[in-house]
C-alpha cells in the first residue's frame, strides 16, 4: 500500500503538466484554424462575395453533420440494440468470456467511440459533396430529353448523381451497422456456432434480418438507377447505351432490381416468422440471376448477335451519340463548307484578301518574350510572361492586332535586396503594359511598339498602369498609409536623383483586408507565419494586406463551380488594366454524349493516362474580369441559356452580373476562349461526321497536327533531348542538323484577323486538321479541314454581343485534293536547298535561328503558310530579332526579308495585296550573324521611352560594319544570280566573298564593342 501510494504521489505532479500541454496545443491549433477561417471571411467580404463563402460553409457543415449523424446514429443504435437484447444467461465459451472481461471496462467508450469515429470519417467524406446537393435542390430543366427513357437531361446531370450517392452512402451505413450488430451479437452470445448448428436469439434474428433486408432493398434501388447510368457509361464504341445495353443489360437490371426487392421482403418475413431458409434461397437465386441475366445473357447477345453485324445493330445508337455529343459540346451549329483549295500560286491571287493579308501576324508571342524582356524590362525586379498575349486595339482609327504583355513584379530578381521588408512593403506591384503591332517589324527586326516605356506611353491612351494583381504577384504585400505619410512603395525607375532614381507611391484603392488593428495583424501573422506582420512599425492604421492575387486564383475562389481557362489575358479597358478570365460550366453526365479528358484536349496530348477530369458537356458560361489595381472581381453571366449556370445563379443569386452591364470597351477585348476551342476541335475531329455508318467505318477521322516547331534542336549535345520518359523522334534536315522531339504537342490554335471563306473579315481563332494517324506506316500529313470561330464580341454598344462571335466555320477539303499540312510545309522549308543555305549563313557568327509559329490562312483560293524567322546571338543579354519570313502556297515556297517581299515572290512578282510590313526597310540576311547581341540596361535601348517605337534604333553606327554588311548583301545577290544562271564557278566565288564579308562584319562589331 505504501509503495503504491508513493508511486501515485510521484506521478501526480506530471498530470497537470501533461494536461496543460494538451490544452495549450489545442488552443494553438484552434487559433490557427480560427485564423484561417477569419481571414477567409475577411477576404471574401472585402471583395463582396461573402455570401459565396457562407453558403459553402453552411452547406459543407450541414453535409458533415448529416454524414456524421447518418453514420454514427445507426451504428450506435445497432450496437446498443444488440447489447440491450443480449441473452442474460447465455452459456459462453471461455474465449468469449475473456473477450467480455477485456471489453467490459471500456464498453461505454467503445459503444460511443466507434460510432463517433466512423461518423467523423463519413462526415469528412460527405462534406465535399455540398455542390452536388445544392445542384439537386436548385436544379434547372434542360428542356431536352434523352432518346431512351424520355427523361429531361437535367435528371441525369442533377438528380441521378444525387440519388446514386444517397443509395451508395446508405448502403455503406447499413452494411457497417449490420457488421457491428453481427459482432456484438456474437460477443454477447446471441449468435452461437456449435458444429453444424447455428443458434441465434429472437432479438438478434429480427435485428440482423431487418438489416439484411434493408441492405438488399438498397441494392435493388442501386440496380434500378444503374439502368439510367448506362446512358453515360463509356463503352467500347461510344459513350452511352448500345444495342446490348438497351436490349439485354438494362432489362436485366430491371429484372434483378425486382428480384432484389422480393428478397428484401423475404428477409423481413424471416424477421417475423423465424425461417431463414426462404431468405437464403432467395439470396441464392439473386446471385444466380446476377450471373445469368447480368453477365452471361448480355455476353451471348453481344458475341453471337451483335458482333457479326455490328454496324447494322449499332447504327441507331451511334446516331444518338453523334447528335448528343454535338449538342453537348455546342458544335451542332457549326457551318460546314466544302473548300476546293488550289495549289497554284498565280499572280494577284491575294487581291480579294487584301485585308487579311495586311493583318497577317509576323510577331510570334512565344519567341519575342525575350525581346520584350531585354528592351522593356528595365530592371531585374520586373518580368514578362514566357508567352505574350494577342489582342486588338484601335490605333489611329484602325483596329490592329497587337502582341501585348504586362510588366509584372518579380521578387526573385531582387537578389541581395530581397529582404523581408523590401518584399513586403517596397516591391509591391508591376508597372504598365507593353504592346507591339502584330503585323509589323522595324528595319532591324525589333517589334514596332505602340505602347512602351516607363512611365507608359504610346497610342493606347491614359490608363492606370500599376499592377498589384497579376500572374506573378507576390504571395502578399502590405500597402496603404495615411495622407501626408512618406511613400515607401517603389513605383517605377524614374532616373531622377530622388529615392535612388526611383519614383515612389502609396496604394490608394480598397484592394485587401485592413490590418490596422492588433487583432487583424495577429491573425494574418498566423496565416502567413510571419512575425513581421505583427511587429513591423511599417504597418499603420491604414494598412491593407493584398494576397491571393493571381487573376485565375481569385476567380476560382469566388466561383467554385467553374472550370477556368488556364490563360488569363490582360486588356486595357475603360482606362484600366483588366484581366479577362473565361469560366466553364461542365458535366460528365450528359446522356449519350462522348466523354473526354479536358486536360488532354487542352494540352494537345493523347497519352491514355489516368484521367480524373472527364467531361461530356461544356459551356463558356461566365466571363470574369479582375482589376489589376484594385483586385475587384466581376463575374458576367455570358451564356444565359445554360441550365447549369442557371442552377448556380439560384445558389449564388447576387454573384453574377448580366451581359448588359459589360461596357463596349470590355466587349471589344473579349475573345473566344482557347481552351474551349481546343475541346471543340478535338470533338469535331471525329464528330464532323454526322452519318452513323460513315462514323462507324472511322475512315474520315481527323486530328490536330503536331506543332512542327515544338522540337528541341541538338548540336551535338546529348542532353538536349531531355531525360524524361516518352517517345523520342529524331529527324535530320538538309543541313545535317538533328532535331529530337519528345512527345510533341499538337499545334496551338492562333488568333488572327482574317476573312474565312463564306464570311466577312473578323478577329478569329483557327486550327487545322489532318487525317488521324492509325499507324506511322500510313501517316498522311495533308490538310483535311480548317476550323475557325468568330472571336470578336464587340457589338453595337454596351452589353451587346457581336453577331459573329462564337460562330464556328469548318472548311472541308475534298479527299481528292492533296494540300500540304503544317508538317509537310515545315519539311519543305527545312529541306529546300536555297533556304537551307541562307539559314546556314544566318547561323554563322555565334547566332542561332528560331523559326516562329507556322500560320495557315485560307486566302487566294487555297492555303497560305507564313512563318517568321528570328535570329539571336548566343552572347549574354541577346534577344531574337525578326530577319526573314518563309511563305508557302501549295508546293511553292519563298524566303525573303519581309512578308510583303516574300508574298510578291511567291505569287509571280505581285501578290495583289500589301502585307503589314511593306513599309519596313529591306535588310540583308547576312547581317544577322551578330543580330540581337545588344543588351538592355535600364531603358537605354531604342524604343524604350513612352510613345517611341522599336524602329527608332536602326542597327550599328560603325561604318566598317555597314560596309561589310553591304558587301555581304552584294555577295548574296551575286550568288543567287549565279545559281539562277547555273554558273557554279561564279557561285563558289560569291560564297567566298560572302564569307569574307561576314567575318569582316563580326570583326568590326567586336572591335566596336571592345572600345565601348
Amino acid at each position: 500500500m505504501t509503495n503504491t501510494s508513493s508511486t501515485a504521489g510521484r506521478r501526480s505532479p506530471r498530470v497537470p503538466i501533461v494536461v496543460t500541454i494538451i490544452v495549450l496545443a489545442a488552443l494553438v491549433i484552434g487559433f490557427f484554424i480560427f485564423a484561417s477561417l477569419y481571414t477567409d471571411y475577411a477576404w471574401f467580404t472585402q471583395l463582396g462575395f461573402e455570401r459565396v463563402l457562407t453558403t459553402r460553409w453552411l452547406a459543407g457543415t450541414a453535409m458533415f453533420v448529416a454524414g456524421f449523424l447518418g453514420m454514427a446514429v445507426p451504428v450506435w443504435l445497432s450496437i446498443t440494440l444488440a447489447f440491450r437484447f443480449r441473452p442474460v444467461y447465455a452459456k459462453l465459451n471461455s474465449q468469449l468470456d475473456r473477450y467480455q472481461q477485456v471489453i467490459e471496462p471500456l464498453r461505454r467508450v467503445v459503444m460511443l467511440g466507434i460510432p463517433a469515429v466512423l461518423g467523423v470519417f463519413a462526415g469528412l467524406a460527405t462534406a465535399p459533396r455540398w455542390s452536388m446537393v445544392l445542384e439537386y435542390f436548385n436544379r434547372t430543366p434542360f428542356g431536352k430529353t434523352d432518346p431512351q427513357f424520355g427523361l429531361d437531361i437535367g435528371f441525369y446531370v442533377f438528380e441521378l448523381p444525387f440519388w446514386r450517392a444517397v443509395v451508395a452512402y446508405s448502403s455503406a451505413v447499413v452494411l457497417i451497422a449490420g457488421l457491428a450488430a453481427l459482432a456484438a451479437t456474437y460477443l454477447y452470445g446471441a449468435l452461437r456456432f456449435g458444429g453444424r448448428e447455428v443458434r441465434i436469439s429472437r432479438a438478434a434474428r429480427i435485428q440482423l434480418a431487418v438489416t439484411a433486408g434493408l441492405y438488399i432493398a438498397l441494392q435493388a434501388a442501386s440496380l434500378w438507377l444503374d439502368q439510367y447510368a448506362a446512358l453515360t457509361k463509356d463503352n467500347s464504341l461510344i459513350t452511352g447505351a448500345q444495342y446490348t445495353e438497351v436490349n439485354a443489360t438494362i432489362p436485366g437490371r430491371e429484372i434483378m432490381a425486382g428480384i432484389a426487392a422480393i428478397v428484401a421482403i423475404l428477409f423481413i418475413v424471416t424477421a417475423v416468422i423465424g425461417r431463414w431458409r426462404i431468405s437464403i434461397v432467395g439470396t441464392g437465386l439473386l446471385l444466380v440471376a446476377a450471373i445469368v441475366i447480368g453477365g452471361i445473357y448480355p455476353w451471348i447477345v453481344q458475341r453471337l448477335q451483335v458482333a457479326p453485324s455490328e454496324r447494322s445493330f449499332e447504327s441507331a445508337f451511334i446516331q444518338r451519340n453523334i447528335d448528343a455529343t454535338r449538342d453537348a459540346y455546342d458544335v451542332a451549329g457549326v457551318k460546314e463548307r466544302d473548300y476546293d483549295a488550289t495549289t497554284t500560286a498565280s499572280s494577284g491571287a491575294l487581291s480579294e484578301d487584301a485585308q487579311t493579308t495586311a493583318n497577317i501576324r509576323i510577331i510570334d508571342p512565344k519567341i519575342v518574350a525575350d525581346t520584350y524582356s531585354q528592351l522593356q524590362q528595365y530592371r531585374q525586379y520586373y518580368k514578362f510572361p514566357d508567352q505574350l498575349d494577342v489582342d486588338r486595339y484601335q490605333v489611329d482609327g484602325k483596329t490592329e492586332d497587337t502582341v501585348l504583355a504586362v510588366r509584372d513584379i518579380d521578387l526573385d530578381g531582387l537578389g541581395a535586396s530581397a529582404t523581408q521588408y523590401n518584399r513586403t512593403f517596397v516591391y509591391t506591384h508591376g508597372y504598365g503594359v507593353v504592346a507591339a503591332y502584330g503585323n509589323q517589324r522595324a528595319s532591324d527586326g525589333k517589334p514596332v511598339f505602340i505602347e512602351s516605356g516607363i512611365p507608359a506611353g504610346g497610342d493606347l491612351g491614359k490608363y492606370q498602369p500599376r499592377v498589384y494583381f497579376g500572374e506573378n504577384s507576390p504571395a502578399y504585400s502590405i500597402v496603404g498609409a495615411p495622407k501626408g505619410t512618406k511613400d515607401v512603395e517603389l513605383d517605377y525607375p524614374s532616373g531622377s536623383d530622388d529615392n535612388d532614381g526611383n519614383a515612389t507611391t502609396t496604394y490608394a484603392a480598397d484592394g485587401g483586408p485592413k490590418i490596422g488593428n492588433f487583432f487583424n495583424r495577429l491573425v494574418y501573422a498566423a496565416k502567413f507565419q510571419s512575425e513581421q506582420i505583427l511587429l513591423s512599425n511599417a504597418v499603420n492604421a491604414n494598412s491593407q494586406i493584398l494576397y491571393d492575387r493571381d487573376p485565375v486564383q481569385r476567380v476560382s475562389k469566388v466561383a467554385p463551380y467553374l472550370k477556368l481557362d488556364k490563360d488569363a489575358y490582360p486588356a486595357i479597358v475603360d482606362n484600366r488594366i483588366q484581366w479577362v478570365v473565361d469560366g466553364y460550366t461542365t458535366s460528365n453526365a450528359y446522356p449519350y454524349s462522348q466523354s473526354q479528358s479536358m486536360t488532354d484536349s487542352i494540352n494537345g496530348t493523347d497519352t491514355g493516362s489516368f484521367r480524373t477530369d472527364q467531361v461530356n458537356y461544356i459551356r463558356n458560361s461566365v466571363k470574369a474580369t479582375v482589376d489589376a489595381y484594385t483586385g475587384k472581381v466581376t463575374l458576367y453571366a455570358w451564356d444565359t441559356t445554360d441550365p447549369v449556370l442557371k442552377t448556380w445563379q439560384k445558389i449564388f443569386p447576387t454573384s453574377l452580373q448580366p451581359v448588359s452591364s459589360m461596357s463596349a470597351d470590355l466587349l471589344a477585348h473579349v475573345r473566344y476562349p482557347t481552351d474551349l476551342f481546343k475541346v471543340q476541335r478535338s470533338i469535331l475531329g471525329t464528330y464532323h461526321v454526322t452519318n452513323a455508318n460513315s462514323f462507324y467505318s472511322g475512315d474520315d477521322a481527323w486530328t490536330t497536327p503536331v506543332d512542327p516547331t515544338s522540337t528541341s534542336t541538338s548540336a551535338g549535345d546529348s542532353d538536349s533531348a531531355g531525360s524524361g520518359s516518352g517517345t523520342n523522334t529524331t529527324t535530320t534536315n538538309a543541313l545535317g542538323t538533328q532535331t529530337t522531339a519528345t512527345n510533341p504537342d499538337q499545334q496551338d490554335p492562333y488568333y488572327l484577323t482574317m476573312k474565312v471563306p463564306g464570311s466577312g473579315t473578323a478577329y478569329s481563332l483557327y486550327s487545322t486538321y489532318i487525317p488521324k494517324q492509325n499507324s506511322s506506316s500510313n501517316a498522311r500529313n495533308v490538310l483535311t479541314g480548317y476550323l475557325a470561330v468568330g472571336s470578336d464580341a464587340s457589338g453595337a454598344g454596351k452589353g451587346k454581343k457581336g453577331k459573329g462571335y462564337g460562330k464556328l466555320t469548318l472548311l472541308t477539303i475534298p479527299k481528292t485534293d492533296s494540300i500540304p499540312g503544317p508538317s509537310q510545309v515545315q519539311n519543305l522549308f527545312n529541306s529546300d536547298p536555297t533556304v537551307s543555305q541562307e539559314l546556314n549563313i544566318l547561323k554563322r557568327g555565334n547566332s542561332t535561328v528560331k523559326q516562329g509559329n507556322l500560320l495557315t490562312l485560307p486566302v487566294g483560293g487555297g492555303f497560305l503558310y507564313v512563318q517568321p524567322v528570328y535570329v539571336q546571338s548566343t552572347s549574354s543579354g541577346s534577344y531574337p530579332l525578326l530577319q526573314k519570313v518563309l511563305v508557302a502556297f501549295g508546293d511553292k515556297i519563298a524566303f525573303e526579308d519581309t512578308l510583303d517581299q516574300a508574298l510578291d515572290k511567291l505569287f509571280g512578282g505581285n501578290s495583289g495585296a500589301a502585307a503589314g510590313d511593306s513599309g519596313a526597310a529591306s535588310g540583308s540576311g547576312s547581317d544577322s550573324g551578330d543580330s540581337g547581341s545588344g543588351t538592355s540596361t535600364g531603358g537605354a535601348t531604342g524604343g524604350a521611352t513612352g510613345g517611341s517605337t522599336g524602329g527608332s534604333s536602326a542597327g550599328s553606327s560603325n561604318p566598317d560594319v555597314q560596309q561589310a554588311l553591304s558587301d555581304a548583301d552584294k555577295a548574296l545577290r551575286a550568288r543567287e544570280q549565279a545559281y539562277a544562271d547555273n554558273d557554279l564557278v561564279a557561285a563558289a566565288e560569291a560564297d567566298k566573298q560572302l564569307q569574307q564579308a561576314i567575318e569582316a562584319a563580326i570583326a568590326a562589331e567586336n572591335s566596336t564593342a571592345s572600345k565601348g
